[in-house]
């Protein structure tokens, strides 16, 4: 039976419906179309697997407290901050199936939106003197500008190299999961040894889940995003990495050709998928997502066992079984 995120939550249910009330309140404005379009944000809400890790973390390495809430309440912030600048940035009118911000309120609001939700998430941790914390999220927030710029640098020539984009997914995704579970540790006021730990922890869930979401690209039906959209988009992933790494000049030429002129055509996105699959790409990248799998998996169990601890590994496990 597939793990569920519902089953996986259960000791830290409480928590987290109190966390969405403190989030809800962190969110507040007296400017009437700015709380209106915080309630759409509140409402359209993901898994909330962030604050998950964060919790369960917490209660891994120590006890939750109020300062758990305000660190994951900081994180929620200037993620979902990053996320309204991301889709001004491609220009994208959906987010989880629902109209992003700037879909409805144009791109002004939507950055105007970002700064508010970035400025709110500095003023909870300054306010409470949480700048352990801040620092934390800070540097992830750096990173992941950092990942999304060495992406667009490298992404017009397609030169991408593995090392390159293990870079880019761990300064990307791996980095905000790695802050996650970093804070959670901090809040629990915990060693420095064990915020590193759980750090090192939180870096390996985030690789394995990118390269996850990376094999969506290659599946068989359209779940989690439209198949070959990373294709269309000239990203370059695992999978055709290796690929590419592995075939004759001539077919890399070919396919490079296909990805830089022709992404536009199904068929020829399909030429891409299927030469990918024979080169052994899908089972190289299902391989490192394992090996960053387990390396995390070894992390946890240094600490001792409890609910929280059984929970935070099912919780890694589920990142990459997931089918969305």
């Amino acid at each position: 039976m597939p793990l569920r995120l519902k089953d996986i939550q259960a000791p830290i249910d409480p928590e987290m419906g109190e966390f969405e009330i403190k989030f809800r309140s962190f969110m507040k404005s007296k400017v009437f179309l700015l709380d209106k379009i915080m309630d759409y944000i509140v409402k359209r809400k993901g898994k909330q697997m962030r604050p998950m890790f964060v919790f369960l973390t917490a209660g891994v390495v120590g006890t939750i407290s109020e300062r758990t809430y305000r660190g994951a309440s900081l994180i929620e912030l200037l993620h979902t901050a990053s996320l309204v600048h991301d889709d001004v940035v491609d220009d994208s009118n959906y987010r989880r199936n629902f109209f992003s911000i700037n879909a409805l309120w144009k791109n002004k609001i939507a950055v105007l939106v970002g700064d508010f939700l970035l400025s709110r998430g500095l003023l909870l941790s300054v306010d409470n003197g949480d700048f352990d914390l801040l620092k934390i999220v800070s540097e992830a927030v750096r990173e992941m500008s950092e990942g999304e710029l060495l992406q667009m640098a490298k992404a017009r020539n397609l030169d991408i190299t593995e090392e390159v984009y293990y870079d880019v997914i761990r300064q990307k995704t791996a980095s905000l999961i790695a802050s996650c579970c970093a804070v959670g540790a901090a809040a629990s006021d915990a060693t420095l040894d064990d915020v590193q730990t759980m750090k090192e922890f939180g870096l390996n869930v985030g690789m394995a889940f990118q390269i996850k979401d990376d094999l969506f690209d290659y599946g068989v039906e359209e779940i989690g995003k439209p198949l070959g959209i990373d294709i269309k988009e000239k990203k370059m992933t695992l999978p055709l990495i290796y690929a590419l790494q592995n075939t004759d000049s001539g077919n890399r030429r070919h396919i490079i050709r296909l990805i830089k002129n022709k992404s536009d055509q199904p068929r020829k996105v399909r030429e891409v998928i299927d030469f990918v699959k024979s080169s052994g790409g899908i089972d190289y990248a299902k391989g490192v997502m394992d090996s960053y799998y387990h390396k995390a998996q070894e992390i946890l169990n240094q600490f001792p066992d409890s609910p929280y601890r059984k929970s935070l590994g099912e919780l890694v496990t589920y990142t990459i079984e997931r089918t969305k």
